[in-house]
């Protein structure tokens, strides 16, 4: 009885009564989970050379990410996990204005430690497969393990198209599996198939730039790597890197 008093007082002792704080942790909570399993399935494509992963593996990894985030978080801030999310949700007046850039700081951060998170978890295996030399361009280079660049074909044109249409696909199809006038999805299983849409997605448009469709997902991790070594290489339009990827 003791014990079970001791956690009952400790519960209502760290329970957090303040709404906006409360959606703030979980945004936080749900984007750090999103990304650090999109940039663990790259990173474990890219250090062991595609024999522990492959470019199915990492996208698998990016979709059920999403899934995994919603389920974590989608009954208190909702699950953005995504700016661009979260502005169509202000423009269809389902997210008041006020929150949006609370919610894009909170979501880049997170971003931002899911990356040094991926990066300690990985780090032996980064600093054996780069040969001790961070890059964002070679046959080793490691900076697509966090963030997305174009292939060496894709103008910056064509990229910024690649990412609106990507970007416009997913939001569509979610504002589409969340109105109640369509085809009903089974409740519970929403983020199932907000999952298996980002698959289709990144399966379909990810060769241009790698199928971010997230501004948090790229900018918060290409942050993190110019400040943990890569330098301000990772923010140049390099050509020759490849398509980078989830």
């Amino acid at each position: 009885m003791g014990t079970t008093s001791f956690l009952t007082r400790a519960r209502g002792l760290l329970r957090i009564r303040n709404q906006l704080v409360r959606e703030c942790l979980a945004e936080l909570l749900s984007t750090f989970v999103l990304i650090i399993i999109t940039l663990s399935g790259a990173a474990q494509k890219i250090t062991s050379f595609e024999t522990k992963g492959n470019l199915l593996t990492s996208y698998l990894a990016g979709a059920l990410a999403v899934m995994v985030g919603i389920y974590t978080a989608g009954g208190i801030s909702g699950a953005h996990m995504n700016p661009a999310f979260s502005f169509a949700m202000c423009l269809m007046e389902q997210f008041p204005w006020w929150k949006f850039p609370i919610f894009v700081v909170v979501q880049t951060l997170a971003s931002f430690i899911s990356a040094g998170a991926v990066y300690i978890l990985y780090y032996d295996a980064i600093w054996h497969y780069s040969n001790g030399t961070l890059t964002v361009s070679g046959p080793r280079e490691t900076a697509s393990i966090f963030a997305t660049y174009p292939a060496d074909y894709v103008s910056i044109a064509n990229g910024f198209l690649d990412q609106v249409i990507g970007t416009g696909v997913l939001i569509v199809g979610v504002m589409g599996i969340m109105d109640a006038r369509n085809k009903g999805v089974p409740k519970g299983l929403e983020p199932v198939v907000v999952a298996l849409l980002v698959l289709s997605i990144e399966s379909s448009m990810g060769s241009n730039c790698g199928c971010p469709l997230n501004p948090a997902r790229d900018i918060g991790p290409r942050l993190f790597t110019y400040v943990a070594g890569w330098g301000p290489e990772v923010f140049r339009w390099v050509e020759g890197r490849g398509g980078g990827g989830d």
